[in-house]
């Protein structure tokens, strides 16, 4: 097992309770000067995306890295390519088993085809980003808690038989996320996307997309330059800024 060193720059802050570590980071940006990872052990009122609880048993993984941006929210946005890949290489260096894993758009980790994690983005004022992280380390929630049609949820613990602490898996995900920050940063989001698709759930095969509004069935084609889900459909390729995908 790879331990990772922690990296210059982002802080470090360990919870042993808290409502939501993404609350935490809304909390606490005021008095921040640069990124920080809030780790908590426990949390009360964990949350997903739209609002979703997130079932959260000790042992498995919670943190939000908040991050200082500027520009557009749209290359914000992209974040989520940035630390699902992050995720997949800190798996793989953990685990050793690079085949167990894949990237599901637009922001879901699969082990073994189930999901394993999940992330959340959420901007808290005008300039700074928080990137809420879960990871199903010991446990999963059961497969009657997540919605119809969703993928099955996954842990470490039960699909590979191994177990690591939250904060061991956090000093390798720290230190994987700001190696891919810098290279985001300076080289833009071309080399992620093409990283990103090297991993990706699904590709070339057919699946369902469902917006607020319409469900689209294709082929997953592609992601488009700025992070867009593309599907080739039988009334020609349509463009997803955002949606959920099943398979």
């Amino acid at each position: 097992m790879k331990s990772g060193s922690w990296p210059d720059g982002y802080g470090r802050t360990v919870l042993d309770r808290v409502d939501s570590t993404l609350t935490e980071a809304a909390r606490r940006v005021p008095g921040l000067t640069g990124p920080e990872w809030i780790l908590a052990h426990v949390q009360t009122a964990a949350r997903g995306r739209r609002g979703r609880a997130w079932s959260m048993p000790e042992g498995n993984f919670a943190a939000t890295l908040i991050l200082p941006i500027s520009g557009q929210l749209g290359q914000a946005a992209l974040r989520s390519f940035v630390v699902s890949l992050a995720l997949y290489e800190a798996f793989v260096a953990t685990t050793g088993r690079a085949e167990a894993f894949a990237l599901k758009w637009p922001n879901d980790v699969l082990l073994r085809e189930g999901k394993v994690a999940g992330i959340l983005l959420e901007t808290v004022g005008a300039h700074h980003l928080a990137i809420g992280i879960g990871v199903n380390i010991i446990a999963a929630p059961s497969a009657e808690a997540v919605e119809p049609g969703a993928v099955r949820p996954v842990a470490l613990a039960t699909e590979l038989g191994q177990r690591i602490t939250p904060e061991d898996f956090l000093d390798v995900l720290a230190e994987t996320y700001a190696r891919l920050e810098t290279q985001f940063v300076t080289y833009g989001f071309a080399p992620i996307r093409t990283a990103w698709l090297a991993h990706a759930a699904r590709l070339g095969e057919p699946i369902t997309a469902r917006t607020t509004r319409e469900v689209f069935h294709g082929t997953f084609a592609d992601v488009d330059a700025d992070g867009q889900l593309v599907l080739e459909t039988a009334q020609g390729r349509v463009t997803i800024p955002a949606g959920d995908v099943y398979f």
